[in-house]
């Protein structure tokens, strides 16, 4: 498996901090301490392609610099909902396009999920138990039934190679407390609108989405708490499922232009493998690499109108 950077030698000045799914992280180094920084990171998007929990054997072109460049245009369109971590796009030449440099955050331990259409792990516990993460939905929905309203669906944060657990509502309060469970959930719920509101004008449904928050310290709230700050990646084919809406028709899998489409590989007849064995995936065939490029390339140009360069 192949990736931009492997450690913090392939960028001098920088500590290599953390190495996710597909991200990696370094600290700058003060050049007259040679310290590490506690305030900023050098945030870097890979063409790693993780799913299932696993990182798989093969890299999507492009991948790392369409994920970072369509979070920076949607950072924009959200700015008068929530700041976001971005402090300067003035990256090292060997990630420049892929990498952001970024404020150091503590991040709220939750992965907050935002769900406007049912489907994917939504949709089978709705099947289990007529709810998702302790939200009661209506009888006979299917997949990709439009929701009565927009739900907020939290998961837990799982370290690397487990897997993510619902949780309800109460569980956050409980993690985190109230003012802050009740902010994340209302800012999810806000930024998938914003982003369904957007979509809907490119011909395009935006099912669901994932998004992360920090706490700044340093900018107290008018009730003297963190300002919360939205950070990582937003509104992404990573982070997010996107819709052609010309052809969603509940009841069916859905056209998608997220890697729901490596997912359907993987499951498919054609992979081989069966996500039950516990083994890792395989790698893809070319034209399963180069589709997938076409799909996240499609689906940047689609949001954003920009030709991408």
């Amino acid at each position: 498996m192949s990736s931009p950077v492997q450690g913090a030698a392939d960028l001098p000045g920088y500590a290599h901090v953390y190495s996710g799914k597909v991200r990696e992280l370094y600290a700058p180094i003060d050049p007259t301490t040679g310290l590490a920084s506690q305030d900023a990171l050098l945030l870097v998007a890979t063409d790693r392609m993780s799913a299932f929990d696993f990182i798989l054997d093969s890299d999507i072109p492009d991948k790392g610099k369409v994920l970072t460049q369509l979070s920076l245009w949607w950072f924009e369109q959200l700015v008068d909902i929530i700041p976001n971590h971005v402090i300067s796009t003035e990256v090292p030449e060997a990630v420049a396009g892929r990498a952001v440099l970024v404020q150091r955050l503590n991040m709220v331990p939750i992965e907050c999920i935002g769900r406007a259409y049912l489907t994917g792990s939504g949709l089978v516990e709705y099947r289990e138990t007529s709810s998702v993460c302790g939200v009661r939905l209506p009888a006979g929905l299917e997949d990709g039934s439009l929701l009565p309203a927009p739900i907020f669906t939290p998961t837990t944060k799982a370290p690397l190679g487990q897997h993510d657990q619902p949780m309800t509502f109460a569980e956050v309060e409980a993690k985190v407390g109230m003012p802050l469970a009740a902010r994340v959930r209302d800012l999810t719920i806000a930024i998938l609108a914003r982003g369904n509101e957007i979509a809907a004008g490119r011909g395009i449904l935006l099912a669901d989405t994932k998004v992360e928050f920090g706490l700044d310290s340093s900018r107290p709230d008018a009730d003297g708490n963190p300002t919360i700050v939205l950070a990582d990646e937003v509104l992404t084919p990573d982070s997010s499922r996107f819709w052609p809406a010309a052809r969603w028709a509940p009841g069916r899998a859905q056209e998608s232009y997220d890697k729901q489409f490596v997912r359907d590989w993987l499951t498919s007849p054609a992979s081989g493998w069966q996500r039950s064995s516990g083994q890792a995936p395989p790698a893809l065939p070319a034209e399963i690499t180069e589709a997938t490029r076409a799909k996240y390339l499609e689906a940047f140009e689609s949001l954003t109108g920009r030709t991408f360069a």
